[in-house]
C-alpha cells in the first residue's frame, strides 16, 4: 500500500523524535519532528498537515500536562480540522478525558507500544482523510456531519432538530442542550459550531461538574501574577480562549447556585475581570450550555436561578434518547462498526440477522455511547467477520427478587443512585450525605454513568 499522508510529531526528547520517526517512515509519506512547539504554527501554515502527535510536557520539572492543552488550542485555532494525538508519560485518566473533550482524537502513554502507536495514528489520518472504510451506504454517510461527526439519522425526531440547528446555528443567539447522558450534547455543540460564523475561531469546552469551586473564577476568568500562591505569571482563563469563538459549558447543572452568579455577571456584561485584577477585559463569545437535569425544576425548587436560565437558554434543544428513535441503532451501529474494525484491524465485519434483532430490543439506557462501548467490546473479542448475537455483552436485567448486594461496585452505584434520587441531583448535598468530596463524587457519576 502506498504510504500516505504527513505527521507531525512534537517532543523535547530527541531520541524519542528519532525512535518514533524511524517507526513511522515506513508507513506514512512524511514525518517531520520537532524538538519544541515553539515552531509548530509555523510548520503547519508551510506543510500540509494531517496529523500531529503531541508531548504534553516541555518543560523541565513541569509534568501537569497544561503545556500540550495549550498547544492544543493553538492547533484547533490554526486548523480545526486536523487530528491531534497526544503523548504523555503520565497515565492520568483525568488529563485525558479533558483532552479529548477539547478536541484531542486520542491518547497514548509512554512508554508506547508500536502497534498501538501505529493504529492510533493511522486512525488518526483516515479520520482527516475522511476515507472511512467499511459498508456504510451513502444515505448513512449523509447522515453524519464530516466535520463534527454529528449523526443524525432518518428519524423524525432528529431530522426535526436538524432543522432547528440549520436555523440556530447562524445566529449567535445562546443555546441549552438537554438531553440524557450519552445521547450526544457534546458533539451537537460541536455541530452548531461547525455551522456557525464562528466556526474559524476556537470552540472551548468546560466540564462545569469538574471544576473545584476554588478554582472556578481562576479557571474560567483567568488571573493575574500574584493573585495567589501559585499564580506565577498572567493567564487567561475559558472566557479569554473562546474570544471571537464559541464557549461551551458542559454540565451546567452541576454548577453550585452561588457561583451561578458570577457566570450570570460575565454573561450578561460580557467581560470579564481576571482574579487579582480590578480591570474588566471585554469577551466576545456565543454561548452554548448543556445538561442532562430538569434546569425549570432546579429553578422551582431554588437550585438554579431564574435568570441565569433565562440568559442561557434563548434557544433549547432537546435531544431525544435513543430507545425513542429505535430506526437509527443498526445504521449507528453500522458505523461503529467499522470505525473499531479499522482501529483493530479485524478487517469487514457485518452482523448476523440475530444481532440485529438482538441490538433493536435492547432499551439502551445508556444511549449511543452505552451502543458504542457495547460495539468496540464485540469487534474485539469477535472470531470471524459475522458478530453474532452472543458476541455483544449486554446487561442483565435486573432481579427486583433478590435483595442483597452482590459486589462493591454494585453497593456503591446503587447508594450514590438512592442519595441523587433523594436530593434531586444536588450534588453537594449528595457529597455530604455520602461524606465524600464533591470532586470524588463527580468522578464516580461519571465513571458509572449516572
Amino acid at each position: 500500500m502506498a504510504k500516505q499522508g504527513t505527521i507531525v510529531v512534537v517532543d523535547d526528547n530527541k531520541g524519542i523524535l528519532t525512535a518514533v520517526k524511524m517507526l513511522l517512515e515506513t508507513h506514512f509519506e512524511k514525518v517531520i519532528t520537532l524538538s519544541s512547539p515553539n515552531l509548530l504554527i509555523n510548520t503547519l501554515r508551510e506543510e500540509k498537515v494531517d496529523v500531529v502527535l503531541l508531548d504534553m510536557n516541555f518543560s523541565a520539572g513541569i509534568n501537569t500536562g497544561n503545556e500540550g492543552l495549550f498547544w492544543l488550542t493553538e492547533i484547533k485555532k490554526e486548523d480545526a480540522s486536523l487530528q491531534v494525538v497526544l503523548f504523555t508519560a503520565y497515565a492520568d485518566i483525568n488529563l485525558a478525558v479533558r483532552g479529548i473533550k477539547e478536541g484531542t482524537t486520542d491518547f497514548i502513554v509512554k512508554p508506547w507500544d508500536n502497534n498501538k502507536l501505529l493504529e492510533t495514528l493511522q486512525a488518526a489520518y483516515r479520520l482527516k482523510a475522511g476515507n472511512k472504510k467499511g459498508n456504510q451506504s451513502k444515505q448513512e454517510k449523509q447522515a453524519v456531519s464530516k466535520e463534527s461527526g454529528m449523526f443524525w439519522g432518518e428519524s423524525r425526531a432528529m431530522q426535526q432538530l436538524r432543522s432547528l440547528v440549520d436555523k440556530v446555528a447562524i445566529t449567535d443567539a445562546n443555546i441549552l442542550i438537554t438531553g440524557e447522558n450519552g445521547t450526544g450534547k457534546e458533539m451537537l455543540a460541536r455541530e452548531i459550531h461547525m455551522l456557525s460564523g464562528r466556526k474559524k475561531q476556537p470552540l472551548v469546552t468546560v466540564d462545569m461538574g469538574a471544576i473545584t469551586e476554588t478554582l472556578f473564577e481562576s479557571e474560567l476568568f483567568g488571573h493575574v501574577k500574584g493573585a495567589f500562591t501559585d499564580a506565577r505569571a498572567d493567564r487567561p482563563g475559558k472566557f479569554e480562549a473562546a474570544d471571537k469563538g464559541t464557549l461551551f459549558l458542559d454540565e451546567i447543572g452541576n454548577l453550585s447556585y452561588h457561583l451561578q452568579a458570577k457566570l450570570l455577571t460575565a454573561i450578561q456584561q460580557r467581560s470579564v475581570v481576571r482574579v487579582g485584577s480590578n480591570t474588566p477585559i471585554p469577551v466576545n463569545i456565543r454561548l452554548i450550555c448543556a445538561t442532562n437535569r430538569d434546569l425549570q425544576d432546579m429553578v422551582d425548587k431554588e437550585q438554579f436561578r431564574e435568570d441565569l436560565l433565562y440568559r442561557i437558554n434563548t434557544i433549547h434543544i432537546k435531544i431525544p434518547p435513543l430507545r425513542e428513535r429505535p430506526e437509527d441503532i443498526l445504521p449507528l451501529t453500522e458505523i461503529f462498526l467499522a470505525q473499531y474494525a479499522n482501529i483493530y484491524g479485524k478487517g469487514s465485519l457485518k452482523l448476523s440477522a440475530a444481532a440485529k434483532e438482538k441490538l433493536k430490543q435492547q432499551p439502551w439506557y445508556g444511549n449511543i455511547r452505552e451502543l458504542q462501548h457495547t460495539i468496540e467490546k464485540a469487534v474485539i473479542i469477535c472470531d470471524n467477520g459475522t458478530l453474532d448475537e452472543n458476541d455483544f455483552i449486554l446487561p442483565r436485567k435486573k432481579d427486583t427478587s433478590r435483595k442483597e448486594v452482590t459486589t462493591l461496585e454494585e453497593m456503591e452505584y446503587n447508594m450514590i443512585k438512592t442519595a441523587m434520587e433523594k436530593h434531586n441531583g444536588n450534588l453537594s448535598l449528595v457529597a455530604s450525605q455520602l461524606g465524600i468530596s464533591r470532586q470524588t463524587l463527580y468522578n464516580k457519576i461519571k465513571r458509572y454513568e449516572l
